[in-house]
């Protein structure tokens, strides 16, 4: 028995800890960090007063970190039992796990935290969003559907609730920054914007999670539960954002709040376009009707986990036509998915290099992106085709396999007397 199986003469079966993933789950991954990527290189708005949206802001804002955190939950489900969730001993050991592991991203993130880079970090929140689902690992499907459905629906009115009396306390529950470990000594004002008033407010983010647990119990190995997760995703991301326009354009919401905002040069239009982050959305229960990227309402909610779904679903479909193809069609995304810790890392190193820096001569915004997304794709295909795990994905591994460790006398099943 070794850690891959138990190897015969004619054949190897894979045991339960082969760590064999599904290719389409990890090429969603590896779309949400190149997604994820262009919306911090380049531009989700025009230089323009009224802050134009461009098309990367359309496409990409508040999606791309939706997904990232969606497969966030399919990813734990797939660890902790997939169809049957673990239960007993075995899922405490999968949750002190997780919590190493939450342990290793969050220390990632804080030390990322001092870079001098104009971006918004999700290292910490992220993090802290896997250590606040651990109670719910263990749940099957229909609770998973019966609380992600309520979580939707109830922190968003909670943040609305709570969020002005963060932002009145004296000084603020609001870094105004990436969460860094100087920030560790104020624990209120960092909790307060890690939950609430920051870049990716975990309140509202545990439904993404709770999404993805949902997605990762079904039984993605059926011929039907890709195209089920690409209709039902895009009926419900359409009719979310279609309900939000309506509300805010034609029931006279955008009016309503352009008016407690009180300037006219305001650019709330694009910012309902493309993004949210930062407004205090308070003041005006209109703001929770808006299905605005980074809104963190329930619409908001809605519309990105449907269009993280129907993702899922696509590149599940694509490694379904490529095993019948016998051909990896997904190894470049799938690779980049397997190991984003490290890759999102280096982005973020190179990006805190350049930043205030003038470009090199002939090269552009566009280019850099570029460079930088070949890089990711290349490095992906090269470490999935050698089956290496990435430098920090290799260590949180590491941190999951003692977390989990059980000695094999607690393993044994009790005998009956």
């Amino acid at each position: 028995m070794t850690a891959r199986g138990t190897t015969t003469a004619s054949r190897t079966v894979k045991g339960p800890s082969s760590g064999a993933r599904l290719a389409g789950i990890d090429a969603a991954r590896g779309l949400a960090l190149l997604a994820m990527m262009a919306t911090h290189v380049l531009a989700t708005f025009e230089s323009d007063p009224q802050l134009t949206p461009t098309w990367i802001g359309l496409a990409f804002s508040g999606r791309a970190a939706a997904l990232f955190a969606v497969l966030a939950g399919v990813g734990l489900a797939l660890s902790t039992g997939k169809q049957q969730p673990l239960q007993g001993p075995e899922l405490w050991a999968a949750r002190r796990g997780i919590a190493l592991r939450a342990l290793v991203i969050g220390a990632v993130g804080l030390s990322l935290g001092g870079l001098e880079v104009n971006i918004a970090i999700i290292l910490v929140h992220y993090a802290l969003l896997f250590v606040c689902v651990l109670p719910f690992i263990g749940l099957g499907v229909r609770r998973l559907i019966a609380l992600a459905a309520l979580w939707i629906l109830a922190p968003p009115v909670l943040a609305y609730l709570l969020r002005p009396w963060l932002l009145s306390a004296d000084p603020p529950l609001r870094l105004g920054h990436n969460p860094s470990w100087e920030d560790l000594p104020t624990p209120a004002r960092l909790l307060g914007d890690l939950f609430l008033t920051g870049y990716y407010p975990v309140l509202q983010w545990i439904a993404y999670l709770l999404v993805g647990l949902v997605i990762g119990r079904m039984a993605l190995s059926k011929a039907a539960v890709p195209f089920l997760l690409l209709a039902a995703g895009t009926a419900v991301a359409v009719i979310s954002k279609w309900l939000g326009i309506v509300m805010m354009e034609d029931w006279g919401g955008r009016q309503a709040l352009e008016a407690q905002i009180g300037d006219p040069a305001y650019p709330l239009e694009s910012l309902l376009q493309v993004n949210l982050a930062g407004v205090e959305q308070s003041g005006s229960a209109w703001w929770l009707a808006t299905s605005a990227p980074h809104a963190g309402t329930t619409l908001d909610l809605l519309h990105t986990s449907g269009t993280a779904a129907a993702v899922i679903g696509v590149c599940l479909l694509l490694g379904r036509l490529g095993n019948w193809l016998e051909l990896d069609l997904l190894l470049p995304l799938r690779g980049a998915g397997a190991m984003t810790l490290s890759l999102y890392t280096a982005h973020l190193c190179i990006m805190a290099a350049l930043h205030d820096q003038p470009l090199l001569p002939g090269w552009t915004v566009e280019g850099v992106y570029w460079a930088q997304a070949v890089g990711v794709l290349v490095t992906g295909a090269v470490f999935a085709s050698l089956a290496w795990r990435g430098p920090l994905e290799w260590v949180t591994h590491a941190a999951n396999q003692v977390g989990s460790y059980r000695p094999a006398l607690a393993r044994q099943p009790t005998r009956l007397r």
